[in-house]
């Protein structure tokens, strides 16, 4: 490939590691630091631009021919099958440029999707929806939250959908469905009503594919997201939309249990995403005050400085560290609900307050669009609301360490 070279990414084998992960994790290495990260300006450039597609392409056959393709999805789809763990040790890597996933076959909110219909999805299913977004012909999305209702209860959504006849009538409105405007179908999550009428409870929520041509889904405008316009988050409207009732994935009522599914192990790799770009942050932060002089000296030599890069130190470490164990306990089939909440609030806010430090050593560099960090520092905060508000997650850890106290048990921090 004719892409220059920078190497800024160090990455040493794991004693704990397989030799096939450790070889995984040098080779990502790799590709995103010589490849990648110096290619980030055209990167950058309007997703329609002739330049931008020929060097996606050129960089996702470079990946194929890697044997990197795909991290989330089992051999038999075309994947790598590297397993929950090795993918999370992967994404680690990966999150150092915002262009990775992508050029590696991971693209949120489709490989969410296709994980799920990889579990959920009939053969129908997958051989429609799945296997099209797996070629690269289609992306989808993955509509749940609502305007109207709150994000952190799930079991409030008023979306319906109805039997009649052979079809599933849907009505409601969604927002914050990213991906709506480029997508071909959207996973869809209703209350779908007993005939006692009650709705709203965890064994009535499903999840239905609904194609995006379908009669009566209506994008009804662009969510703007920190003053941004123009992006990909929208807000439907459902109107009398109608599609096959073979559409349903899974079970009725299965919706709340797959959403778990997904939402869970996504946690896991959006903080292992948040420690990648912690670290560079870090490395920004670092190479920054070694190179930068100001009032007669070396920034690095300042007190200030060198207290900011001790505390971001701790932090990544920390941070790391609790996601990898939290990783460990959901690979060994045990509960790990806790553990997913105490990551969900402590890594977001970990990764806000490492990027804060290397905006301020950078000065106005650091606000500016020519390092990465703006973008992190708007991800941090976003974190700390998508996907569950860290108030909810606290109130789980909570119940769940006074449940244990109150069964006549102290908390086992040492156990998986």
């Amino acid at each position: 490939m004719a892409i220059a070279s920078l190497a800024t990414l160090t990455v040493s084998p794991i004693p704990s590691l397989s030799d096939e992960i450790n070889q995984i994790r040098l080779d990502t290495a790799k590709i995103v630091s010589e490849h990648i990260i110096p290619n980030e300006e055209k990167l950058n450039t309007p997703i329609d631009s002739a330049e931008r597609q020929s060097l996606i392409f050129e960089l996702q056959t470079y990946v194929k021919e890697s044997n990197l393709w795909a991290p989330h999805l089992p051999v038999e789809y075309g994947g790598m099958g590297i397993g929950f763990l090795g993918h999370a040790y992967m994404n680690e890597i990966l999150a150092w440029s915002p262009y990775s996933n992508s050029i590696f076959g991971v693209q949120a909110p489709t490989s969410g999707n296709q994980s799920v219909l990889i579990k959920y999805g009939s053969e129908y299913q997958k051989k429609t929806f799945l296997e099209p977004t797996i070629r690269g012909e289609q992306s989808s999305c993955f509509s749940m939250t609502e305007p109207d209702n709150p994000g952190s209860d799930p079991r409030s959504l008023q979306t319906t959908a109805v039997k009649d006849g052979d079809e599933w009538v849907i009505n409601g409105r969604k927002w914050f469905t990213s991906n709506a405007v480029r997508a071909s179908w959207a996973l869809v999550m209703c209350r779908t009503e007993e005939d006692d009428g009650e709705g709203g409870v965890n064994e009535k929520m499903t999840q239905i594919i609904v194609p995006t041509d379908t009669p009566g889904f209506i994008i009804e405008r662009s969510v703007p997201v920190w003053g941004h316009t123009g992006g990909s988050h929208c807000e439907i409207t459902y109107k009398d939309c109608r599609v096959p009732l073979k559409n349903q994935l899974g079970r009725e009522g299965s919706g709340h249990a797959a959403a778990q599914d997904r939402l869970g192990a996504g946690r896991v790799y959006h903080c292992m995403n948040c420690v990648g770009q912690m670290e560079r942050a870090f490395d920004l932060m670092v190479k920054r005050a070694a190179e930068r002089k100001v009032h007669g000296g070396m920034l690095e030599d300042k007190q200030f400085t060198q207290g900011a890069v001790a505390d971001s130190y701790m932090d990544i470490q920390a941070s790391r560290l609790m996601t990898i164990h939290c990783a460990e306990i959901i690979d060994s089939g045990a509960d790990a609900r806790t553990e997913i909440s105490a990551i969900k609030i402590f890594v977001p806010n970990a990764m806000h307050r490492v990027v804060d430090r290397a905006i301020q050593i950078h000065g106005a560099l650091g606000v500016s669009g020519d390092t990465p960090l703006a973008g992190m520092y708007l991800s941090a905060r976003t974190l700390r609301i998508a996907d569950g508000p860290d108030e909810v997650h606290k109130i789980l850890i909570a119940k769940n360490v006074f449940k244990r106290h109150h069964d006549g048990m102290s908390w086992d921090f040492g156990t998986l």
